[in-house]
């Protein structure tokens, strides 16, 4: 899809990879809108305790700010995860997931899968924190995204170098900074 024609990005990975760090740089970088980590605020309000059914509350929550971000721009729209993320949090903590997840549907024009290269920092709503942890983390991650034939870039690097990847992966797809 031509950078033009773009309308949302999708950050995508496991915890503590620098998402919701680069994700409003990002955004404001090209002129977009970055909506934040739905499932974070979830977390905090209700514990992570979780249940499939709180995992798919995260999900309906952050389709339903995707759809209104998607209406109304400015695009395109950078997101801090999606269902599909969400979809790996359940294989994660029940090995399984709710078919709301597989009949979920808004998929987002080009995902930048964030590697697990980053020290880990506990924040309190984090879960996964050992290096096994982590990469099962990704690779079901990445899987996730095979899985569904979407386009995507891995972003590795660490302290600007991580941002400058990002911006770079987001370039080859068409989308140009208005600023750096």
């Amino acid at each position: 899809m031509a950078g033009t024609d773009m309308k949302s990005i999708c950050l995508h990975g496991p915890e503590s990879t620098g998402k919701s760090t680069i994700g409003p740089r990002l955004a404001a970088a090209i002129g977009g809108r970055y909506l934040p980590e739905y499932g974070r605020d979830y977390a905090e309000a209700h514990g992570t305790d979780f249940t499939m059914a709180d995992l798919v509350a995260i999900g309906e929550g952050h389709d339903r700010l995707l759809a209104g971000a998607l209406a109304t721009g400015p695009w395109p729209v950078v997101t801090d995860t999606d269902p599909l993320m969400t979809a790996v949090w359940a294989d994660m903590l029940f090995g399984r997931r709710d078919p709301w997840f597989g009949a979920w549907n808004r998929l987002s024009d080009l995902y930048l899968l964030f590697a697990p290269d980053l020290p880990w920092i506990e924040d309190g709503t984090r879960l996964f924190g050992t290096w096994p942890e982590r990469q099962r983390f990704f690779e079901l991650s990445r899987a996730e995204l095979d899985r569904r034939g979407v386009s995507y870039a891995l972003v590795e690097g660490q302290g600007e170098s991580r941002y400058a990847n990002a911006l770079a992966a987001i370039e080859r797809f068409g989308i140009r900074p208005h600023l750096c």
